[in-house]
């Protein structure tokens, strides 16, 4: 596996070529994707080798929540977008998932899901592409609500059966955290079964059920997540691809973008390296 900048994740904002020398300077290996029609796939392959970097994962170009007509037409596009995809080298597509619904009890949000993940998992697949699904733990997300749907990595392994065979987990530190999540858990994986990876900190002296999704902290500042067991179960079972820093660390945007993402890429060698782990709290 190999340490991957996602440029939004840690504040930036500049044109994701221009974020290609910060990558590199930061200490990463590869870098997330835009998948930019009017850049040739040539070009964006001649600018990754010319920092050493490897590409990355991107999302899901398509908002399968969308009415039936606009999901149709983004579903159109999708081939397009996959084919010019797999010419830069980028075949892991992701997209998160709601854990609760306001309209659609449990079984028929399955439905629902299954159903449109998997339509656009076929298309991915016609191009080598994987499709990997990140499940929400946080409680706080839940509250109010009327209908909970997918929150744990067993529930999200039974959408991603559902959807096809090149349809995977993006797995996440802080949701597994806030999910309950067990090392136990990612060494009963395949590494086929993870398509992407995120990996961040939960603050010190917040009880695990009032953990709020966009108040995280880089990987290893505060320990409460067990990223050395998290990192080691990964490498266990044999997963090779992107690991990103998803802090959504406020700070980190009043930064300048080369400093943001020097700081991500310290706090990634920090827990990077298996006999060290991560800070205690």
């Amino acid at each position: 596996m190999y340490r991957s900048l996602g440029p939004g994740a840690v504040g930036v904002r500049l044109p994701w070529m221009e974020c290609l020398p910060l990558a590199r300077a930061g200490g990463f290996e590869g870098i997330e994707v835009s998948i930019d029609p009017a850049v040739p796939a040539a070009a964006v392959r001649e600018a990754l080798e010319g920092q050493n970097l490897r590409p990355g994962g991107t999302g899901l170009p398509l908002n399968f929540r969308d009415d039936g007509a606009k999901f149709e037409q983004g579903l159109a596009a999708l081939p397009g977008i996959a084919k010019r995809a797999a010419e830069i080298g980028v075949t892991r597509f992701s997209t998160w998932i709601l854990s609760f619904s306001d309209s659609r009890p449990y079984k028929e949000n399955f439905r629902f899901h299954a159903e449109r993940l998997g339509r656009a998992a076929r298309v991915l697949a016609e191009h080598g592409g994987r499709l990997g699904l990140e499940f929400l733990g946080p409680k706080t997300i839940r509250v109010g609500h009327k209908y909970p749907f997918v929150r744990t990595m067993e529930q999200m392994l039974e959408l991603c059966e559902a959807c096809g065979p090149n349809a995977g987990l993006l797995l996440d530190a802080w949701h597994w955290y806030t999910s309950l999540g067990t090392v136990e858990d990612i060494l009963a994986l395949e590494s086929k079964q993870v398509v992407h990876v995120h990996i961040n900190d939960a603050p010190a002296g917040v009880p695990l059920d009032q953990q709020k999704d966009n108040v995280r902290d880089l990987p290893g500042e505060t320990g409460v997540i067990d990223l050395a067991g998290f990192l080691g179960a990964l490498r266990k079972i044999g997963y090779d691809g992107p690991v990103m820093p998803e802090p959504f660390k406020k700070d980190l945007a009043s930064l300048p973008p080369a400093d943001a993402v020097r700081r991500a890429g310290e706090a990634m060698a920090r827990v990077w390296t298996p006999s060290r782990g991560a800070a205690k709290p």
